[in-house]
């Protein structure tokens, strides 16, 4: 019995390596979209409102108030979710 909860630990661990690779390269690629989407949009309001100054100062300000966002907080998501749920379906179906 000793062997197939070691096979079984050895494949969960490879199986959750796995799902952390497929979930950073999905939190990278939303984190660049995300990013450029809002850069776009304070490129356009530069442009739509005639702002006066520097177009790349009020762009550098406007992404520094991005980072700062509840939105680029949220995308932190894309970790706590899938493994939350996960972790909920190993208990439900093991301890229930």
């Amino acid at each position: 019995m000793a062997k197939s909860e070691g096979a079984f630990m050895l494949g969960a661990a490879r199986l959750l390596f796995i799902l952390f690779v497929v979930l950073t390269i999905v939190y990278v690629s939303l984190s660049f979209y995300s990013r450029s989407v809002r850069r776009q949009k304070l490129e356009d309001q530069y442009h739509h409102d005639g702002m006066p100054g520097d177009k790349e100062t009020f762009i550098r300000e406007g992404l520094e108030e991005y980072d700062g966002s509840v939105r680029r907080k949220l995308i932190w998501g894309v970790y706590v979710i899938p493994l939350t749920a996960i972790a909920i379906l190993i208990y439900v179906t093991n301890f229930m």
